[in-house]
């Protein structure tokens, strides 16, 4: 045993050369605050805000009394305050007191009650695609998800065309969803802004001119941003055109019941593009239909063409659904599922959940009617006859960017740039007020 005044022993070869090599190492590795690597992300650029969420922290910031939110896509009651739907409540009562509940995971296609209902809801109960098997169900993270699954579905599997087209305008994140997974958009002409309606000959004449085997994308109803829909005969004409050139529809339904209080009715198109025997895809949202907004409750569904191998096909689908949808979420969240759930598949709570749909597409419809007689009371140069004549959220008010900037400036009335409001924006306290800032602008600033 060495003393304490005994040097230390040398250390054995292979840990004096490991020792060496380290601090050779140490000599070389400069201090953290004047290292020189440039990061993997040295050349990202800034992204820009997301327009919708910087218009709304502009209002949030906005210290006036008198600021009016209508960019916000989002029900509001009269009193401007998130409304939470009666009949969502009960059942959030019985998803929370159900003994069996647990927070274990779902099936990577998800909750079964909810996707089964939900292809109900949206193809009608009596669907030949449904009892024939055609349907696959997914439930997704709400309408986004779904859109996503869809846009990821075709980039990997549709090898007949990577092409989609997309109204022109349509919902901003739209291009975003199917630019990401490298599917090439093209637009389709659909608001004229003229008249605030429909561009029938631009949109009709594109689909006619539209290669052959591209994705059109569609709203089912209450079409975002503009509240514009074609009518049934108009759906009609539409089906022929894309049966005729063999295009493949993907519809997007967002608003069903929400927008005119009728869920058939919101469903027409896509119940009439099934009877015409298409293969189509649907995405699907519970966020405004049940004030579900935080919850990402949805549904994607693909539907297969009528014919003896559509089982087997749907089969094939649904195989590669799942993987897509493995990979990206694995299992789908359970909370807001079971909610919408519980009312889809109770025949007293579907029914007050009718009433509760009726509530919101009522009011929206009310303000609308105000907006406009308020208009023509005070005489405001231009037709406003498209404030009633669109339909659901929102409405394409036909203000140019100018005027919307100034209504901002001097009213603190916020919308999107290209005029777009939603109705829901709108109540009996602030209508008038809306209305008087409307017509001062437009005298002022009249649109070139």
């Amino acid at each position: 045993m060495s003393s304490p005044n005994s040097s230390s022993p040398t250390p054995p070869p292979s840990t004096l050369a490991a020792q060496q090599r380290l601090a050779s190492i140490s000599n070389h590795v400069q201090p953290t605050q004047s290292n020189n690597m440039a990061s993997a992300f040295e050349s990202i650029q800034m992204a820009p805000t997301d327009p919708l969420f910087g218009l709304m922290a502009a209002f949030r910031a906005d210290s006036s009394d008198k600021k009016v939110d209508l960019g916000i896509g989002a029900y509001r009651d009269d009193n401007a305050k998130p409304w939470i739907l009666p009949v969502v409540k009960k059942a959030d009562e019985i998803v929370r007191n159900d003994p069996a509940n647990n927070n274990e995971y779902l099936p990577i296609a998800g909750l079964a009650s909810l996707t089964s209902a939900a292809a109900k809801l949206v193809l009608g109960g009596d669907s030949s695609a449904l009892k024939e098997k055609r349907v696959a169900s997914f439930q997704t993270i709400s309408g986004t998800g779904a859109c996503h699954l869809g846009a990821l579905f075709f980039a990997k599997f549709n090898q007949r065309s990577k092409t989609i087209y997309v109204s022109n305008p349509t919902w901003a994140n739209h291009h975003q969803i199917f630019q990401n997974v490298g599917l090439s958009i093209a637009q389709y002409p659909y608001f004229a802004r003229e008249s605030c309606g429909l561009d029938w000959d631009g949109m009709t004449s594109s689909l006619r001119n539209a290669e052959p085997n591209s994705i059109i994308l569609l709203h089912a109803c209450a079409h975002n941003p503009t509240g514009v829909d074609p009518t049934q005969d108009q759906w009609k004409e539409i089906a022929a055109i894309m049966k005729e050139r063999s295009l493949f529809p993907f519809f997007d339904v967002a608003y069903q019941g929400f927008a005119s209080g009728d869920l058939a009715k919101d469903a027409w198109a896509i119940q009439y593009f099934v009877e015409q025997g298409f293969e189509l895809c649907i995405a699907e949202s519970f966020a405004k239909n049940f004030g579900l907004y935080g919850q990402r409750a949805g549904c994607f569904h693909y539907v297969a063409a009528p014919s003896p191998a559509a089982e087997d096909l749907t089969k094939r689908v649904a195989s590669q659904l799942a993987i897509l949808t493995r990979s990206e979420i694995s299992n789908p969240p359970i909370y807001g599922a079971k909610i919408a759930a519980t009312v889809l598949n109770d025949p007293a709570l579907f029914e007050e959940w009718k009433q509760d749909l009726g509530v919101m597409s009522g009011r929206i419809i009310a303000m609308r009617k105000a907006l406009y007689e308020k208009l023509v009371e005070l005489k405001t140069p231009g037709t406003w006859d498209h404030i009633t004549s669109q339909i659901g959220m929102f409405s394409f008010t036909g203000l140019s960017e100018t005027q919307v900037l100034k209504i901002r400036e001097e009213f603190h009335i916020y919308m999107t740039k290209n005029g777009r409001i939603s109705m829901a924006g709108l109540n009996t306290k602030n209508v008038d007020y809306v209305a008087h800032a409307f017509d001062k602008i437009v005298r002022e600033y009249p649109s070139n």
